[in-house]
């Protein structure tokens, strides 16, 4: 399992890793998603557990590091929620450096995707982009108006300052 700290994944009836996890134990192939990337996909097998845990697994296509908006292969983000196998690790040691001498890897996942199948899921949940000093703000206040023990104080908090 691999979490990138700058995606908060919140609102989720099931954690949103046990949601790629449930997917990777059924069909034993990467269930993954990350921030700023782009994914084209195609629909796989939809499953259901309950109404309100439904999720798509997508067989993955393509992907894409950071891609401008008119580049991109589709409106499917790749955000920070990976299950990885170990064939992935040797392809990353053979993966070139980009240009800011960094191994990126989705560059290692497209290489694996080109001898296996992939898969991403369309999870239950809310992300919060914490690598966006914005985003960070909105998702601290949001956690915090949600947990019983500091949403009353921190309501009036807010309340209380002056704008």
């Amino acid at each position: 399992m691999c979490f990138l700290g700058d995606d908060i994944i919140g609102n989720a009836p099931t954690p949103c890793m046990r949601q790629l996890l449930d997917v990777f134990e059924r069909h034993g192939r990467t269930g993954h998603r990350r921030r700023a990337g782009a994914a084209r996909a195609h629909p796989s097998v939809r499953r259901h557990r309950r109404p309100q845990h439904r999720r798509q697994r997508l067989q993955i296509d393509d992907l894409v590091e950071k891609p401008r908006a008119e580049d991109a292969p589709s409106d499917l983000a790749i955000i920070g929620r990976y299950v990885l196998t170990p064939d992935l690790f040797e392809i990353l040691a053979k993966t070139a450096a980009d240009k800011r001498g960094e191994i990126q890897l989705t560059d290692g996942l497209r290489t694996l995707r080109k001898r296996r199948p992939m898969y991403a899921v369309e999870f239950v949940g809310k992300r919060y982009d914490t690598g966006d000093k914005l985003g960070f703000l909105k998702a601290t206040v949001e956690f915090a108006l949600a947990r019983p023990d500091l949403s009353d104080a921190f309501r009036a908090y807010l309340k209380g300052l002056d704008f």
